[in-house]
């Protein structure tokens, strides 16, 4: 090692890995193409060893890069809770909060939850990414995930902070057309509209009933990886779907859609997950229980 390197390079390295390019990190930081070029390289001689593969179209880690990333990582993260720390950010906390959620949650429920969080926050810069597929929290620089439905890590740290399920439901047309299906086996004869969605297997639906555990195999000549699209289909009388109640509670209020086979039901409560390493971060906590407090207040979150 010819230099100890900057941790403002490290910073840079890891939004480099990220975005696997540099023209795109230097969008995201204000700089220019040039400036991450330099600062990279730098970071390479300093640790005396080739940390990227460039190409035209991107960038990706060596081997020796990817063991440096997750070290720059911790490293980072350390120094931002030593900040913390100091400066009590427990009681105003500050800096840059990254998050990711799905779509359709992200737009209708949570962009006002951190329209407020940011109003009584000033001092948080928020970033956030809505994806409908898994996501890698560490890998991807997210210090935070806003998911509904299961959370199959086993190596995050979740918080339930609403209560939720999914349920069964389809237009009044629809069911005029092709009937009210009388129990789950009933389904395979019906005209379902299956989403992709990150806890999702697509076209097989799990479901608690009466007995427990089941499982209805679905399908239907429409489907698609966006829920307003669903429940703009269900109510055009394309089908059935099981989607949040959070999502089509006002549609069946209003009687556009109705639920069938109510004594099925799908839990898909509201998490917050992020990694084990960022438990103590105070922009984390403070978010998590400003949205738990929001959800519940809000009377989005079902009884338990």
């Amino acid at each position: 090692m010819n230099a100890k390197p900057l941790l403002e390079d490290l910073r840079l390295f890891c939004v480099v890995v990220r975005n696997r390019s540099f023209a795109a990190s230097a969008r995201e930081l204000g700089v220019s193409k040039a400036v991450v070029s330099k600062r990279m390289a730098l970071l390479e001689a300093a640790l005396a060893t080739k940390l990227l593969h460039r190409t035209t179209r991107s960038v990706s880690s060596t081997a020796q890069g990817s063991l440096v990333h997750a070290w720059a990582q911790r490293i980072l993260d350390d120094v931002e809770q030593m900040a913390e720390a100091l400066s009590q950010e427990r009681a105003a906390p500050s800096g840059l909060l990254r998050l990711c959620s799905s779509s359709g949650f992200g737009r209708n429920r949570l962009a006002p939850a951190l329209s407020e969080l940011a109003r009584r926050f000033p001092a948080l810069e928020i970033q956030v990414e809505l994806l409908d597929r898994p996501v890698d929290l560490v890998g991807e620089g997210f210090q935070l995930d806003i998911r509904v439905g299961q959370v199959r890590e086993g190596n995050v740290i979740k918080r339930r902070i609403a209560r939720n399920r999914r349920v069964l439901c389809a237009s009044p047309a629809y069911l005029e057309r092709f009937g009210t299906p009388r129990s789950l086996d009933e389904l395979k004869a019906h005209r379902c509209i299956p989403i992709r969605e990150r806890d999702q297997d697509f076209g097989r639906w799990e479901l608690e009933g009466p007995e427990g555990l089941a499982v209805a195999k679905v399908s239907g000549p429409l489907s698609a990886n966006n829920g307003e699209m669903v429940r703009e289909w269900a109510i055009d009388g394309h089908g059935i779907i099981l989607r949040s109640t959070w999502d089509v509670g006002r549609e069946i209020d209003a009687g556009l859609l109705v639920q069938v086979l109510p004594e099925y039901f799908q839990p898909a409560d509201v998490w917050a997950v992020h990694p084990s390493r960022l438990s103590a971060s105070a922009r984390v906590k403070v978010c998590v229980e400003f949205l738990e407090d929001w959800f519940a207040q809000a009377g989005l979150s079902e009884r338990a």
